[in-house]
């Protein structure tokens, strides 16, 4: 039940990243972007802990520890750029300049597409 909640909930936000990336930047879709990504990325990581414990019996107790369960389980392949987007994450909490939030904003379209190919490997 906890797993399909959190599944739901990924999805929903997911679209809604995904839309604010589909619009027109300006600093108020950057912005909104930035945030609906700490969202996305805090609910997608608190699924795979979900996931991996409830199918696997595994207990992870951080992001990056739970991208490197997954790499191990085979549910994502390794790929250096998962670490980077817990990076992002953790540099949204101190974005204090509009470079920083522009470079953020920038990832976020690579970023999505990563986040999707979790959910999806999730799903089947």
């Amino acid at each position: 039940m906890k797993l399909e909640k959190l599944t739901k909930d990924l999805e929903k936000i997911l679209l809604k990243l995904e839309e604010v990336l589909s619009l027109e930047k300006s600093e108020i879709n950057r912005d909104s972007a930035i945030k609906r990504f700490e969202i996305a990325f805090d609910i997608a990581w608190k699924t795979l802990k979900t996931y991996l414990e409830e199918k696997y019996g595994i207990i992870c107790k951080s992001p990056k520890g739970c991208i490197r369960e997954a790499f191990t389980q085979g549910l994502i392949e390794y790929d250096d750029y998962w670490l980077k987007i817990v990076d992002l994450r953790n540099s949204t909490v101190h974005i204090y300049s509009e470079y920083m939030a522009d470079e953020v904003y920038e990832e976020l379209p690579k970023v999505l597409v990563y986040l999707k190919t979790l959910y999806n490997k999730m799903r089947e």
